[in-house]
């Protein structure tokens, strides 16, 4: 189907029953986590509170998503997940699908969106000051800090926005530097068929099936912060192949330059 030619009946279904379906859901889910929050800011409570989320907004949506690779990630160890991103409904398809629990590294101006803001602020997500290159490097390091200290895992989408036209964008450097300078191994993930459930820039959602694929982790171990390009190039290569459907390039590329 063309993504620009979406028919009709999907933006009156949309308008009329998914999104304000979605977003009641949405913000009685987030109150209850932040009303609870003060006793329960993280742990098994806020994860079943958000993977419950992601369930019910994905029934309303009428995605039917597919998993492969959960098995490659360890209970209880810490990663920085790297995604390509197609669509707002990357968010629940990787809460979803994700094995393990994980914070969100969202760019800081979403701490001022009511409900959003406030859940990422109460639940301990991290975020990135992107107002200056200076600002940008010190939120980086303390998210890695937050990573080593509190063995968390965070994902990020490494494109900087989502894809129009669902080809893969270059990657930015954050995601390399929060593996290299936290220590916690790099998962590369694929998203396929979120942008036909809902594309960016449109507000019809169909119902369809999305795959989410896990690739094997990447360790940084031995690597310095000046190799965050070339591990960089690693990582979104990485996900390249797992989108083409192979698990990795027919042969290893260093992350050093």
């Amino acid at each position: 189907m063309d993504l620009g030619k979406r028919p009709l009946w999907g933006y009156l279904r949309s308008w009329l029953w998914t999104i304000p379906a979605a977003s009641i859901v949405t913000a009685v889910l987030v109150t209850l986590a932040v009303a609870t929050s003060p006793w329960a800011p993280s742990g098994p409570w806020q994860t079943r509170l958000y993977r419950l989320w992601a369930r019910t907004v994905l029934a309303i949506f009428g995605a039917r998503v597919r998993v492969t690779g959960a098995g490659r990630l360890a209970p209880g160890r810490s990663y920085v997940i790297v995604s390509n991103h197609l669509s707002l409904a990357d968010t629940p398809a990787m809460l979803h699908a994700m094995p393990v629990p994980f914070r969100f590294l969202a760019k800081r101006e979403l701490l001022g969106v009511p409900f959003i803001g406030w859940y990422l602020r109460r639940a301990g997500h991290l975020t990135v000051d992107r107002r200056s290159v200076r600002s940008s490097i010190e939120s980086l390091n303390e998210a890695a800090r937050l990573i080593r200290e509190h063995s968390l895992s965070v994902l990020i989408f490494p494109e900087g926005g989502r894809s129009r036209d669902g080809s893969l964008r270059p990657f930015r450097e954050g995601a390399a530097w929060l593996a290299i300078a936290s220590g916690a191994e790099a998962v590369p993930a694929a998203i396929l068929g979120t942008d036909r459930i809902l594309p960016a820039g449109d507000s019809c959602i169909l119902s369809g099936d999305v795959e989410v694929r896990i690739g094997e982790p990447v360790s940084p171990a031995g690597l310095a912060l000046r190799d965050r390009a070339a591990f960089t190039r690693l990582l979104e290569q990485r996900v390249r192949c797992l989108l083409a459907g192979a698990d990795t390039p027919p042969q290893s590329t260093s992350a050093r330059s």
